[in-house]
C-alpha cells in the first residue's frame, strides 16, 4: 500500500518521551542517550512543553481524527453527514469537537443563510497537512489488525471494507491514501 507521504517513523530525528525530549542529532550533549526537561510553553490558552505534546492537545482525542479524516476524503461535510459516517459520537460531543477544531484553525465551517439553515465543514490549508499523519496512522491500524488477527470477526459484515463507513467502497484506497 502506498502512503501519501514517504515519511516512516525511524527518519524523524527527534525522539519524545513524556515531557523529556532526547535529540539524537544534538552536538552539543554530553553524552549518547542523555535527556533533557523541556521547558513549558505558553500560547493563547495553551501550556506544553514540546511540539509533540501540543499536536496531541490539537488532533488528539477518540474524535478529532476521525472527524478530519472524513473531511480529507469527502472535501466539504455537513453536520449530518459527519454524524451518519460516526454513529457511535453524540450530537453534543460532535458539536463540541467541530467547534475545538474550527477554533484551532483545522476546519472551516460555512454557514449559508437560507431556511432551513445550512452548514459544511472543510479543511483549512493547514489542517490538510494533517492528513499525510492520519493515512499513517490508518496504516498502522491496519497492520496491527493483521498482525493481531483482529479482523476475523468482520469478515462476513458487507460494510466492513468501506472507510471508516462513510461511503461504499469502490475497490480503491481512500482518496486520502492515494498520491
Amino acid at each position: 500500500m502506498v502512503l501519501y507521504t514517504s515519511l516512516t517513523f525511524l527518519q524523524v530525528p527527534t525522539i519524545l518521551y513524556g515531557t523529556y525530549l532526547l535529540d539524537s542529532l544534538n552536538p552539543d550533549r554530553e553524552a549518547q542517550g542523555t535527556m533533557k526537561a523541556c521547558k513549558a510553553k505558553a500560547g493563547k490558552d495553551r501550556k506544553y512543553y514540546c511540539y509533540f505534546e501540543l499536536t496531541l492537545q490539537i488532533i488528539g482525542g477518540k474524535w478529532k481524527s476521525i472527524i478530519l479524516y472524513h473531511l480529507g476524503n469527502e472535501k466539504i461535510l455537513r453536520f449530518g453527514e459527519l454524524k451518519k459516517a460516526m454513529p457511535n459520537i453524540t450530537e453534543k460531543m460532535l458539536t463540541q469537537q467541530l467547534r475545538e477544531l474550527e477554533s484551532d484553525n483545522l476546519i472551516i465551517r460555512n454557514v449559508y443563510k437560507q431556511v432551513p439553515p445550512k452548514v459544511e465543514y472543510s479543511l483549512t490549508e493547514f489542517g490538510e497537512k494533517v492528513l499525510p499523519v492520519l493515512a499513517q496512522l490508518r496504516e498502522i491500524g491496519i497492520q496491527y489488525e493483521q498482525h493481531f488477527e483482529l479482523s476475523g470477526h468482520y469478515k462476513d459484515n458487507p460494510e466492513y471494507e468501506q472507510p471508516c463507513g462513510l461511503r461504499k467502497s469502490s475497490g480503491t484506497a481512500p482518496k486520502l491514501l492515494r498520491k
